[in-house]
């Protein structure tokens, strides 16, 4: 293990690295993504995406933490850098307060709906312009523990390697088949496959626990503020709701998700 010391905030790697962080163009562009934190970097590198550049604070990570992730990074990319970090420089790259001392550059994969692979009964969600990086990376931790087969994002609004998403999935971004696509193509893709279209909406709907999710399944769910769009509306195999006692007309996109994911999976185990 060959470690190289920064000494500056104002070396060119930091520089970099900050600016991945910032910009999602310049993520685009390049095709780095950043990951922090023990357990979303050994998430992302078992999912085998490539790690560049490691930035590590000895005072941090623990040394079996540490050997453990260079391990992992070297067996993907024998020539990944390994930079140490003092903590002062750290605390001005690292997103979070309660930090790991580790901070990965890594190559990102285009996630195409071509990409996913799913078994004879999946159950996947499907979000529509989802825009905030917490309620995606909310519903990515939901379809992890529901073992979702995966999460299709039609017509983003955030890039998929967003750091804010990446910390709030607590690394279910890598632990969960994803795929990005247009709301045409995703429509296309399912029912190519013969997969049940649920669409999660308050009007025109039946409760969802009076809904048969044990076949093939893709739930579907539009932004708080809008709902779904028409295209998805015409395209639903049946319409499904969750009932709102209280004086407000909606839950949360991720809590929403939550509910439908585990019904399905409690009619599964049934």
């Amino acid at each position: 293990m060959r470690i190289e010391n920064i000494t500056s905030a104002h070396n060119q790697k930091i520089k970099d690295l900050l600016a991945l962080q910032e910009k999602s163009k310049l993520r685009c562009e390049e095709g780095i993504f950043v990951v922090e934190g023990c357990r979303e970097v050994s998430h992302c590198l078992e999912a085998g995406f490539v790690p560049r550049t490691l930035f590590i604070c000895g005072e941090f990570i623990s040394e079996d933490d540490l050997n453990d992730i260079v391990g992992k990074a070297e067996a993907l990319n024998k020539n990944v850098g390994i930079e140490q970090v003092p903590s002062g420089i750290y605390s001005k790259i690292a997103y979070r307060g309660s930090t790991e001392g580790i901070i990965a550059e890594v190559a990102s994969k285009e996630r195409t709906l071509d990409s996913l692979n799913i078994g004879k009964k999946p159950l996947i969600i499907v979000l529509e312009s989802v825009e905030k990086p917490g309620n995606l990376g909310a519903v990515l931790r939901s379809a992890d523990a529901a073992d979702a087969d995966a999460v299709i994002v039609c017509d983003p609004l955030t890039d998929l390697y967003n750091p804010n998403l990446i910390r709030a999935s607590l690394g279910a971004i890598f632990t969960r088949q994803v795929a990005a696509a247009t709301s045409e193509e995703a429509i296309a893709w399912l029912r190519s496959h013969h997969i049940q279209i649920l669409t999660a909406q308050l009007q025109d709907s039946s409760l969802y626990y009076d809904t048969d999710m044990t076949g093939p399944t893709a739930i579907v769910m539009g932004t708080e503020s809008t709902g779904l769009t028409d295209i998805w509306r015409k395209a639903a195999n049946a319409r499904i709701r969750i009932p709102m006692l209280g004086r407000l007309d909606s839950l949360n996109v991720s809590a929403s998700a939550a509910i439908l994911l585990f019904e399905a999976l409690r009619q599964r185990k049934s």
